[in-house]
This record gives structure tokens, sequence and C-alpha cells, in this order.
């Protein structure tokens, strides 16, 4: 494929059996984001007197696994040829995943991203290092908030510029705009995630779903379908699917949380034990243990303080219940449940290749290891 400058002239096709697709539309997605981006913050960032801000914003952005675009993109591909306009509408999701990031790395006070500095804290060390007054810290959540906000608009402007025809927009923006409601909805939710108030599996896997599932799996996937035009037994089929991978994507992403290496989840291991966060791990933990396991979890699950041989402790108790062989059978079930629901799609409702795709990303985003 020729170099890029852009959204490529000849976007991949997916659908082959592995997921060798995914790198040239990676490179396609971040490309187009890299062109956008050139133009703004030449244009409106680099006047925002913080000189650091363009650098964290190209640092979030660069190693990403545009997971959400490439649902955008598979939607699309249902319905209608990929074009060059495909890649921008799709790329434009890197954006509002940017914004999702900086306001959720606020929110947790989390040190690390990608393995580096989170933004606030990037932002937090340019002030320390030029002596300004005032709170660093403080200049660190307000400069990150103002960057996610901003990442917010480009996001919508992007997809807006991006070469979709207006009446395609007309027809996936009332979808846009539920994923982005469901994402504030859920953030507040995981303000009061708290594994001190022992709260049921069910809530929690309704939190996760309106947090993380629909925004991740299925509303770009539906945005991608309906900007292609597909009809509403196809929508209703593919919102079917990305619920059941949705929820497969955060159950996998909750155990990297519990046990994921610093080398491949950029973040210290055992991250959600420390915030004492009530994920499908936890709460699935406690409930599978009985009598002095469960009071073991209690303990942890109500400590104002943790350390690292404590998370230890908690991680062996965890798997001591069986709870990762539980969680890992949840997933094989919404990963089989979202296979089972796209076979009563035959090719006359959606293109062959991208069926093959959305059996392929299934496995792509539940199998990871970061």
């Amino acid at each position: 494929m020729a170099a890029r400058t852009g959204a490529a002239t000849q976007p991949p096709v997916a659908g082959s059996t592995d997921s060798a697709w995914l790198t040239p539309l990676r490179a396609d997605v971040l490309a187009a984001v890299t062109e956008f981006l050139d133009t703004r913050c030449r244009d409106t960032l680099r006047g925002a007197h913080v000189d650091i801000a363009e650098d964290v914003l190209r640092g979030l952005l660069a190693e990403g696994k545009c997971v959400r675009s490439s649902y955008l993109y598979l939607g699309w591909q249902c319905g209608a040829p990929v074009s060059a306009a495909t890649v921008r509408a799709a790329a434009s999701l890197e954006l509002l995943h940017a914004f999702a990031l900086v306001q959720d790395d606020v929110m947790d006070e989390s040190d690390m991203r990608r393995g580096r500095p989170s933004a606030h804290r990037a932002f937090q060390r340019w002030h320390q290092e030029r002596g300004l007054p005032g709170s660093p810290a403080r200049f660190g959540e307000s400069a990150a908030v103002l960057l996610g906000d901003l990442c917010l608009v480009w996001a919508e402007q992007m997809l807006r510029e991006s070469g979709v025809d207006g009446a395609a927009l007309s027809r996936a923006w009332p979808r846009y705009d539920a994923m982005r409601t469901e994402l504030a909805v859920g953030q507040f939710a995981d303000l009061v995630n708290d594994s001190a108030g022992f709260p049921s599996l069910t809530d929690v896997l309704d939190v996760a779903r309106r947090k993380s599932g629909n925004y991740t799996v299925r509303r770009p996937l539906e945005i991608g379908a309906a900007l292609a035009g597909c009809d509403d037994a196809v929508l209703d089929v593919l919102g079917r699917y990305g619920e059941a991978i949705g929820e497969a994507f955060q159950l996998r992403d909750d155990l990297l949380g519990v046990f994921g290496a610093p080398a491949t989840t950029g973040k210290p291991t055992g991250t959600d034990l420390i915030a004492r966060k009530a994920t499908t791990v936890v709460v699935a933990g406690y409930e599978l243990a009985s009598g002095a396991q469960q009071r073991q979890f209690k303990e942890f699950m109500t400590a104002d303080h943790l350390g690292s041989d404590d998370v230890t402790r908690w991680q062996a108790l965890i798997k001591e219940v069986g709870t990762v062989q539980w969680i890992e059978n949840m997933i094989v079930d919404r990963v089989n449940a979202a296979v089972e629901v796209l076979s009563s799609l035959g090719p006359a409702d959606v293109a062959p290749d991208a069926r093959s795709a959305l059996i392929t990303m299934a496995s792509a985003c539940t199998e990871r290891t970061a």
C-alpha cells in the first residue's frame, strides 16, 4: 500500500478469517487523525500558550488500538462500499475516545496511560517545571479537562467534515447522541463505583454496559451502519451483536484491571483493586466466595488503603474462588451469542466480507492482553 498522507485512497476491505486487515486500517485511521490535527493544532491549539498540549494529545492518540473506529468502519461495510470518507468518519471516534480517556484519568486520579504519564500528570509537571503560581495538581486537572473538551468538539467536527453526505449524517446523529449520553451517564455511575457498597453483579454489569460496552462496540457499529443506509432489521441485529461483544470487551478489561501486566496494559498491576473499584471481577469473586473467603473479600473491599502485598493477596483470593474461569466463561457465552445473532443475516442483508470481519473482531476484542 502506498505511503499515507491522510486517509487511504484504497481503504482495506475487512473480511479475511484473520485480523490482518486491521493493521492497514489502523494505519489509515491514525493517518486521518494526524492530518486533521495538523491543521487544528496549528490554527487553534498552538494559541493556548501551553506548548505541551499538542504533544500530550498526539501522544495519547498515537498508540490507540482503534477498536471503536474499526467498528464504525465495519458497520459501514455492512451496507455500502468503503471509501476515504469512511476512514475519516471512523477516525473521528479516536478523538472522542481521547476525550473519554482524559476525563477518566482525571476522575480516577490515574498516573499513567499507555505507558506514559496521563494528561493531567503531564500538565502538572509542565506547571511545576515553570514555577507558575497556584497548585500544579489543580492546573493539571484543569488543563486536561479543557483538552478533553476540545477533543469532544473536534470529534464531531471531524465527522461532519469527513466527506459523508448530509443525509447519511442525519441518520447517524441520534445514535451518536445516544453514545455520548450513555458515556456521560456511565461516568456518573462510575463516580460512586465503590466496592465498599457491595453492589450486585447485575448492577455492575449495567454500569459496564452503559459506560463502556455500548460506547466501545454497539454504538460505533450502529453509527457506521446508519451512515451506510442499513435498514432497521440489520441495525437491530448489529445492535444485539454489539451489546454482547461490548459486555465481553468490558469483562476482559476488568480482568486486565486486576491481573494485567504493566508491560502490556501501560498501568501498574492491580489498579482496579488499589482504587477499590467494584468491577465485575471483584463483585463476581465476592459472590462466588463463601464463609471465611467472603470475610476476606469484605476486608479488602472496605480497606482505606491497600499496599502491594494486599493486592497480591487479593489477587490470589480472586483466583482461589474460581473467579477468573467464571469471567472467562461469561466472555465465551457473550461471544457465542454475538456470533449466533449474526447467523440471522444472509448475503442479501450484509456483505459476507463484513459478516466474516465481525466474527474476527469479536475474537480480537475479547482475547486481547492490553
